[in-house]
């Protein structure tokens, strides 16, 4: 390395002796310049110069003996005897390194599609029995059994969904309608495909529908709705969940109410955060953290605002703020 290192260095230190022997020659035959001072000087620069490649050698050096850290498979015998200059070998390794790295995220790319694709290939393949399961326990006559069999298949289906849209969620944008929608026929959907577990913890609906339409994409709007009234209802026990629409200040509002044990302040600003669960009963080990994360996910793709308002004891809202027409015409020309 210190050979290759004087090689590609040569024609500047050949420069600096030049100019070192120049001066002394000039002093030699002018005899007005006196020759002794000029040698001392001419030896004290050369002195300065061999001290300054000795520190250039080990600063400019100490990369290259470390690249063998860096990638124990990279042939450093090579790089040193190569006929590139040291800027240039860097560029080399590094371009080596990036081309290794890309091709390696390529294939874990490729990897992730394809556990992607297997999920959802699965998930779909598990309705079906699932739907099997629904069938037979409609046709059971011990209502009491009928209805914890049907509380126990609807949490599975609930999963099954968020799992589902969780796999969607990246390619959301692909995936809009935006169309005026009857925001009626949702909230319906919705609460009859619950009503097994509404049954169950005595909770009703008061539905008061100001506003009829809303500008969204049904499917990932039902989908926010439906993570909402499985929350309220999660943690309500025997109480009315008020559902609302109205307008304000050119807005259509959706606000769901419930009166459950509320959401302690500090956790308000983490609700919406991935895998976060309540702080409150900490050890609930059927929360997933993932239902709000994933609602206000798709409500950012459909420009929902969505905002909260809580106290313990006492009951959460959720708002469903609506974007207005002209707000959304980029997204519905698609």
């Amino acid at each position: 390395m210190i050979k290759r290192f004087f090689i590609e260095r040569c024609s500047w230190i050949f420069l600096v002796l030049f100019l070192q022997l120049l001066l002394v020659f000039v002093a030699y035959i002018d005899p007005a310049i006196p020759l002794t001072p000029i040698l001392y000087i001419a030896f004290l620069s050369c002195l300065v110069f061999i001290i300054f490649v000795i520190v250039r050698y080990q600063k400019e050096t100490k990369f290259y003996k470390s690249l063998q850290d860096w990638d124990p498979n990279l042939d450093l015998t090579t790089i040193i005897h190569a006929e590139s200059p040291f800027e240039q070998i860097i560029e080399e390794v590094l371009s080596d390194q990036t081309k290794q790295l890309k091709k390696e995220a390529a294939v874990h790319f490729m990897n992730l599609e394809q556990e992607k694709d297997d999920l959802l290939s699965w998930i779909h393949e598990v309705k079906t029995p699932l739907t099997a399961m629904q069938l037979i326990i409609d046709r059971l006559d011990n209502e009491t059994i009928k209805t914890q069999l049907t509380h126990e298949w609807l949490r599975i289906h609930l999963l099954l969904d968020q799992q589902l849209h969780q796999k969607r969620m990246p390619f959301i944008e692909n995936d809009l309608h935006i169309e005026k929608i009857a925001i009626k026929s949702i909230i319906f959907a919705e609460i009859k495909a619950l009503q097994s577990w509404c049954l169950q913890k005595g909770i009703g609906f008061d539905v008061d529908l100001e506003k009829r339409e809303v500008l969204s994409d049904s499917k990932w709007l039902a989908f926010i709705i439906r993570q909402l009234l499985t929350n309220a209802i999660k943690y309500s026990e025997s109480a009315d969940i008020l559902i609302k629409t109205y307008q304000q200040d050119e807005y259509t509002h959706l606000e769901i109410q419930d009166f459950g044990r509320g959401i302690d302040p500090k956790d308000l600003p983490r609700i919406f955060d991935k895998g976060f669960t309540s702080t409150f009963q900490h050890r609930d080990n059927g929360a997933t953290g993932m239902g709000l994360y994933l609602a206000k996910k798709a409500a950012q793709s459909l420009f929902i605002q969505i905002r909260v308002t809580s106290k313990p004891q006492e009951g959460t809202t959720f708002t469903l703020i609506f974007p207005k027409a002209n707000e959304f015409h980029h997204i519905s020309s698609m």
